[in-house]
């Protein structure tokens, strides 16, 4: 706390003890202002604002409850700390009730009035700092969920716009971490069903012998330890959204009982006859290659194209890297507040370390590894030395990137011109040079895959660039 930029305003009509508490705690380092008369107070305290105002509570014209009450009218966080000679539990409590900080019995005692102002000073700031989080917080809660301007993510929200007023399935393909489950609550938030429960089912996570149950639920007495009716996840979705991640990880009999709700919209809790009917809608999604599990008879071919009416693909992050400060701005916001820690940023240097990472995990190793460097860092402005050693060994030794088999070939094409821009060369003339292209080539490709950025983002300056040269 700096005391140079603390304001206290005095109130009291005697002189003497005005101007003495006023030098006291001018003494202690803080800006103090001092008033005899209440209703200057007022104009006073209408034009600054004052961190903490000591008053006395008997005063000619007014008294400090109702200067209390005018001035929160203005500055509802200033603090007061009100005098009295009538030194009681009675003037305390109404002190108290009007909204005092605490209350002083003349004559005052100015070894209690200094840890006292301290004291009131701490907890404003602690009350300060939580209305912040709270802040931060709200505007978490109120943005949008997807983040990104690169052409991938782009193509995406714009999909999720489209399909999120039906009722249609969708199937969210992508590796893990790189965020499904954000797509689908994105649909489900956009979607006439927003005020309806979304319901979410790992279903990796549900062993056999209870998955029926799990999903459509059971009745009292259906089997050892059903000791009353408990509801399914589609009945607690019913009106809303019922999101099946892992969808390629359902066991064959889970495969069919899904199949089969998803052509009646109907079933029977386990243990029941009664034929439950429900208004869901079903969003799935997977990081396996459906189609090939397909073929190699590991999924239902049937229910595959249940359920690949519409898909989505959610790009892996070292597709997005010019995604990735974006990302970084909004995982210090969530964990600094999720900490209360004070706000932090990326120098330029860590941030290209960040983007020339391949990030195996996605977006949910970056959300791990900026929470890792919110406990860790206690520097604002977080330099490469404080990134973890996996982030700049892999810068160190990185030569070569990794291509999934069954990845389009124009996909290929992007990600090596990325690399290239990245790791080899920003010129344009010597990239092209090594990519066995004209500068005229590399140029349109730039644009047709959504390479050149607004911001310059995309990858480090590793060498002074031409003068008019684009840079990417």
């Amino acid at each position: 706390m700096d005391k140079t930029k603390t304001r206290i305003l005095i109130v009291d009509d005697e002189q003497g003890l005005c101007a003495g508490l006023q030098e006291a705690l001018k003494r202690e380092g803080y800006a103090v202002d001092a008033s005899t008369d209440p209703r200057a107070a007022v104009s006073l305290a209408e034009k600054h604002c004052y961190n903490l105002i000591i008053s006395d509570v008997k005063m000619p014209g007014m008294s400090g409850m109702e200067l209390l009450s005018r001035v929160r009218a203005v500055h509802e966080d200033t603090l007061f700390i009100l005098m009295t000679a009538y030194s009681s539990v009675e003037s305390a409590v109404e002190a108290m009730k009007v909204g005092a900080y605490d209350y002083l019995a003349k004559p005052i005692d100015l070894k209690r009035l200094r840890p006292l102002v301290q004291k009131a000073l701490e907890f404003q700031a602690v009350v300060s700092e939580n209305k912040v989080l709270r802040e931060r917080l709200q505007t978490q809660a109120n943005s949008p969920l997807l983040v990104g301007e690169s052409q991938p993510m782009r193509a995406v929200a714009a999909l999720v716009e489209e399909v999120a007023n039906s009722d249609v399935t969708v199937l969210i393909e992508g590796e893990s971490g790189t965020g499904k489950e954000i797509v689908a609550r994105s649909i489900h938030n956009q979607s006439a069903r927003r005020q309806r429960p979304f319901i979410s089912v790992n279903c990796a996570a549900l062993a056999e012998p209870l998955l029926e149950a799990e999903l459509f639920g059971h009745v009292k007495g259906a089997f050892t330890g059903a000791i009353a009716n408990k509801p399914g996840r589609f009945q607690l979705a019913d009106g809303g959204t019922l999101f099946l991640d892992e969808i390629g990880d359902l066991s064959p009999k889970g495969q069919g009982d899904l199949l089969r709700v998803l052509e009646d919209s109907a079933f029977r809790m386990v243990g029941g006859s009664e034929l439950i009917r429900v208004n869901v809608r079903i969003i799935a999604a997977t990081n396996k290659q459906l189609q090939l599990a397909v073929s190699e008879n590991k999924f239902r071919e049937d229910l595959y194209y249940r359920l690949h009416i519409v898909p989505i693909v959610m790009p892996p992050l070292r597709e997005r890297a010019e995604d990735i400060p974006l990302l970084i701005d909004l995982f210090f916001e969530q964990c600094c507040a999720k900490h209360k820690r004070r706000r932090k940023r990326m120098s330029s240097d860590a941030l290209q370390f960040c983007q020339r990472f391949p990030w195996p995990g996605n977006v949910r190793q970056l959300r791990n590894t900026v929470e890792r460097l919110v406990i860790t860092c206690r520097e604002t402005v977080v330099e490469t030395a404080a990134l973890p050693d996996f982030l700049r060994e892999q810068d160190r030794t990185q030569k070569t990137f990794t291509v999934r088999p069954g990845t389009p070939l124009a996909e290929v094409e992007k990600l090596l011109i990325r690399q290239t821009l990245t790791h080899v060369t920003r010129n344009r003339d010597q990239a092209a040079a090594a990519l066995g292209i004209s500068r005229r080539t590399l140029q349109y490709k730039l644009r047709q895959y959504g390479l050149l950025q607004r911001n310059q983002s995309l990858a480090p300056s590793v060498e002074p660039m031409e003068d008019g040269a684009d840079q990417v």
